[in-house]
């Protein structure tokens, strides 16, 4: 009898415990994340309709994979002093070369100076409009 109660409660409690202790506290960060990928998605739109190249699709991918990477090293701003406030050229760097590898990877080297355009002003973008916004 001892051993058919382990074998029903616990694992119960175990999956309970592994969702409470992982799931709830990355709430948080997934409302960043969800966030930025947006904003970088947008941007990358408006960039390459400014540019008049791309499809629509190619380049809220491109945006949305520099809004991931911008809100990447975002989270690894552990030490700073104040981590809600980014800094403006690592953001467009970082956007940049997100941009750039996204665009490799969907259309090879065709354009990575244009990819670049507009990974850096998705980056810009998310800098613009989450400084001094972000989560503890």
């Amino acid at each position: 009898m001892n051993l058919n109660l382990k074998r029903t409660i616990l694992p119960g409690l175990m999956a309970a415990s592994l969702a409470g202790g992982t799931l709830i506290p990355a709430k948080p960060a997934s409302a960043d994340m969800l966030r930025d990928i947006g904003i970088g998605a947008g941007a990358g739109v408006v960039t390459g309709a400014v540019r008049g190249n791309g499809a629509v699709i190619n380049n809220a991918i491109k945006g949305a994979a520099a809004g991931a990477a911008v809100n990447a090293v975002h989270g690894t701003r552990k030490q700073a002093r104040n981590r809600r406030v980014g800094n403006l050229g690592q953001d467009v760097g970082v956007g940049a070369a997100a941009s750039t590898v996204t665009g490799i990877i969907l259309h090879g080297t065709k354009n990575p100076g244009g990819d670049a355009i507009d990974g850096a002003a998705a980056g810009a973008a998310i800098n613009v409009l989450t400084n001094g916004n972000r989560h503890r």
